[in-house]
């Protein structure tokens, strides 16, 4: 996966989700304290915006993300996904948003789509869902089955299963994960990525989906071109798919 230029894509396509979803608003302010008022009103008036890794990374992951955002005004949570099946790990992001009173956009990653696909049901206040390099599961679906459904994903080649009590934890090969995970960063820093990475339940990447939130919530996608875990085209398949408004905006040629 290119990680790198995710992030650089994902901080335009947020950009414009929010000006496209009417989100937030602009004052013509007449003095210094009108000036100051009006920035506070529109930091409240922007949505929060809910980011979820997927398996082998954590929320750190989301560093660079959160620092653009930030700076921009934005709210930003990024949830500490349990990576131990689908429902479970769905709830968990479900119970944040349950905290959050305004606006949300729901962003994930890889396994962190299936996770807000199934988070976001029920939610009024989740007004997008951003898909990036993302499993965007249909009813009854699985991870693993999707990220089969095409050739090119270098994901089973290279993991290494480890038993712990009561199942099985999923890692990538750490002589394979710059290669599988995080081509466009340098050896130094995938290295450190590797050794802490976050393993998942085997058996949670086998839960089936629920009802899909995208069918009812603006959906977004982005796609890197050269995804070694989930094939482009299986991306495809899935950006595809969405009931809900969905755009196109540019993002860097590496995508």
């Amino acid at each position: 996966m290119t990680i790198r230029s995710q992030r650089r894509g994902l901080s335009l396509l947020l950009a414009a989700l929010t000006l496209t979803l009417g989100l937030t608003g602009t004052v013509a302010p007449a003095s210094a304290d009108q000036s100051a008022t009006a920035a506070t009103a529109g930091t409240r008036a922007k949505p929060t915006v809910v980011l979820v890794h997927g398996v082998f990374a954590d929320s750190s992951g989301w560093n660079a993300t959160i620092a653009a955002l930030q700076k921009a005004g934005f709210p930003v949570i990024a949830a500490a996904n349990p990576l131990r099946d689908l429902e479970g790990d769905a709830a968990y992001v479900s119970s944040i948003i349950d905290t959050i009173p305004g606006p949300v956009i729901m962003v994930g990653h890889s396994y962190g789509g299936a996770a807000i696909t199934n988070a976001a049901r029920g939610h009024d206040n989740v007004k997008a869902l951003v898909y990036v390099a993302a499993f965007a599961p249909d009813e009854g679906e699985t991870p693993l089955e999707l990220a089969g459904k095409y050739p090119g994903s270098k994901l089973p080649a290279a993991l290494v299963v480890r038993p712990y009590p009561g199942g099985k934890d999923g890692y990538i090969d750490p002589a394979k994960f710059r290669d599988v995970f995080a081509a466009d960063l340098p050896a130094s820093q995938t290295r450190l990525m590797a050794a802490t990475q976050r393993p998942s339940s085997v058996g949670g990447l086998f839960g089936h989906s629920g009802v899909p939130a995208w069918k009812s919530v603006p959906s977004w996608f982005v796609i890197p071109t050269q995804d070694n875990v989930i094939p482009p085209a299986v991306q495809r398949f899935m950006a595809k798919r969405p009931a809900a408004r969905s755009r196109r905006f540019p993002v860097p040629r590496t995508w």
